[in-house]
């Protein structure tokens, strides 16, 4: 953020009251004091329990999302098989059951196939920066 402001250590020092080593040290990943924390949001502006915290909920949010987006695959996938057992064993029986197994196992091929498109987002905003870089040669 000081550097996003153009600011100095010397001027962040200077606005904060901290002593440029804790600038340094903070800089450099060292942990900081909740006063020194403090002293920085002030003038940063910000707040730092609220800005940690929103972005700590928002990245459990999207885990959690996608959690429940693989478990909803493997449930949708076993669903699928459960369904295909009676109908392969019928057609193993009777040649004649082949039709109707392989209908049944192309349609769910179909709709997992869909769920998947929708649910795992293949062609989103990272496939999409991919083609742009390798069209205009981003690095």
């Amino acid at each position: 953020m000081r550097l996003q402001r153009h600011w100095s250590q010397e001027q962040l020092a200077e606005m904060s009251g901290l002593s440029i080593r804790t600038i340094q040290r903070i800089e450099n990943g060292e942990n900081a004091g909740l006063e020194s924390l403090k002293s920085l949001a002030a003038v940063f502006e910000i707040d730092i329990i609220d800005s940690d915290k929103k972005k700590e909920i928002a990245q459990i949010r999207t885990e959690e999302a996608y959690i429940q987006n693989i478990k909803g695959f493997y449930k949708l996938l076993a669903i699928a098989i459960l369904s295909l057992i009676a109908p392969v064993i019928l057609a193993i029986n009777d040649a004649s059951n082949w039709g109707v197994f392989f209908w049944l196992l192309l349609s769910w091929i179909v709709i997992i196939g869909i769920y998947s498109l929708n649910v795992f987002d293949f062609l989103g905003d990272e496939w999409k920066q991919k083609l742009i870089n390798k069209k205009f040669k981003k690095e």
